[in-house]
């Protein structure tokens, strides 16, 4: 007669606790995400709005270190997304780690666009705004010369900005996910083709596009993303940081802005289906974007998953500057990984510190 063993009752005992305890977490987890209590803080890094316009806001983030390097660094954000991806929270925020390695940081924020901000458009930024808020950073540091680090559309007005102005005192570019290539657009450049989207009848109709239009839009480059999260965060939910990370990330993504709709339309037309910035057509104002008129140092930042920004439209922005000292990174993640949170910490940030530490003196 086969003899069984008896169970060890402690054990038994102590993995159904285990799993009764982890699923009241799941519960009280779910229940938290589901009224939106205690939403999780974000863009907490202590700054003082130095300049205002409208919607802009000019911040200069309060120093880590008792020294500074001498060359300020200016974040520029895309237009339709919230700057606090930069500043995500405490111990995943870029802002924060380059305060921590003593640079003197600022950032462009643009704000949420109102309805009178249908008519902006890129001259507004690049030939008025940036040049003003560039200003106020000379004013505040005493220094002449800064470093522009763009993120996605933010390495555009980078680029914009310096090709339209090749005498300005620009230290350094850095560019991360920035797309110059539009032929390299995927998905995005098929739906935007001019035989199936008329931009003009949707901007006259709408002003700014509506930030619904632009979540969907990333959403359906990838369609099951949004319903695999969902899965691994009902299957983390009795996991605090795990909940934490993902409250925040749904955040960000969920609080996409509208795009000024001039804007929107000379993207469209004039990079979309141009192609001008790549081919060294496009103007501003009346002034050509000469990218191969910028000689300062360019760092260039690409993630290898990114779908919003692919590989095939980011590498040709090394070709596109006539910079010598000039180096271009390509690194895991994704679109936003590749700036913020766990993974940039120790990927992205300390090749960026590490290479602008050694020109911004």
């Amino acid at each position: 007669m086969a003899i069984i063993p008896r169970p060890d009752v402690g054990k038994v005992v102590s993995a159904a606790q285990s799993q009764i305890d982890r699923n009241r977490k799941r519960i009280e987890k779910g229940l938290d995400i589901l009224l939106a209590r205690q939403e999780p803080p974000v863009g907490v890094t202590p700054r003082d709005v130095i300049y205002s316009r409208g919607t802009l806001r000019l911040y200069h983030y309060r120093p880590m270190t008792e020294e500074v390097y001498r060359v300020p660094v200016v974040f520029v954000m895309s237009l339709v997304s919230k700057p606090w991806i930069l500043d995500l929270t405490q111990g995943q925020s870029f802002v924060q780690y380059m305060l921590a390695q003593g640079f003197d940081v600022f950032m462009i924020d643009w704000g949420v666009p109102r309805p009178e901000d249908k008519k902006l458009r890129f001259e507004d930024y690049v030939q008025d705004m940036m040049p003003a808020c560039f200003e106020q950073v000379q004013k505040a540091t005493g220094e002449d010369e800064f470093t522009i680090l763009g993120y996605c559309m933010g390495g555009l007005f980078a680029l914009m900005y310096s090709g339209v102005n090749p005498d300005a005192p620009v230290k350094n570019i850095v560019c991360a996910a920035t797309p110059v290539d539009m032929e390299g657009m995927g998905l995005f450049k098929a739906w935007a083709h001019p035989r199936y989207f008329d931009v003009d009848r949707v901007v006259d109709a709408m002003g700014n596009i509506p930030p619904e239009l632009m979540l969907r839009s990333f959403e359906m480059l990838r369609p099951l993303d949004r319903w695999t999260s969902y899965i691994r965060l009902v299957d983390n939910l009795w996991d605090p940081t795990f909940v934490y990370g993902y409250r925040i990330m749904y955040k960000w993504t969920n609080e996409q802005i509208p795009f000024p709709g001039e804007t929107y339309r000379q993207f469209i037309r004039d990079l979309m289906w141009e192609n001008k910035l790549m081919k060294g057509t496009f103007t501003i104002g009346g002034k050509r974007v000469d990218t191969q008129a910028i000689k300062c140092p360019v760092f260039h930042a690409m993630a290898q998953h990114d779908h919003i920004a692919p590989f095939t439209a980011t590498k040709p922005l090394t070709d596109l500057v006539g910079s010598e000292d000039k180096e271009e990174v390509i690194l895991k993640g994704g679109h936003v990984s590749l700036v913020a949170g766990k993974n940039a910490v120790g990927r992205l940030w300390p090749r960026v510190a590490e290479w602008l530490g050694e020109r911004s003196v």
